[in-house]
């Protein structure tokens, strides 16, 4: 007969349920010989392995091209969510905010002193460019001396 079985026979299952409290404390061990405690635990089952398992691809974000970098029209300069840089001259904004550049230059990040706000300028190659529109306007005060 097994450690067990014997013990099993010597004292009854009734007597070792109706003598110990179901929450019984490290300070109940009297000392007094082999002592049984009947714990109620969680029903909840560990999360396993069908639980886990998932992860979403990385979204590569952050700045690409930093200050005093070259950049040819195309060129990502910042995946961001949200506007944590605007663009600036010479730079465009994608619809999930990506920032690249228009035109071939050097890269400058300015910080507004007031707001805070961050500007990605592009210091173009060939010099700043007046837009075509405005090219064949002139001064009315050079009109109205001539």
């Amino acid at each position: 007969m097994n450690f067990a079985a014997s013990l099993c026979k010597r004292v009854s299952l009734r007597d070792l349920v109706a003598n110990v409290p179901a929450y019984a404390g490290a300070t109940d061990a009297s000392g007094t010989g082999l002592a049984l405690v009947f714990r109620r635990w969680a029903t909840k089952k560990t999360a396993g392995s069908s639980k886990n398992g998932r992860d979403s691809k990385p979204k590569n974000l952050g700045v690409k091209k930093f200050g005093g970098e070259r950049v040819i029209p195309g060129n990502i300069i910042v995946r961001q969510r949200g506007t944590r840089f605007h663009p600036g001259n010479y730079v465009g904004i994608g619809k999930d905010h990506t920032l690249y550049a228009l035109k071939e230059g050097n890269i400058k990040f300015e910080t507004h002193k007031l707001s805070g706000r961050k500007w990605v300028h592009i210091e173009p190659k060939d010099g700043h460019t007046l837009h075509p529109v405005y090219g064949d306007i002139q001064s009315p005060q050079l009109e109205t001396a001539a």
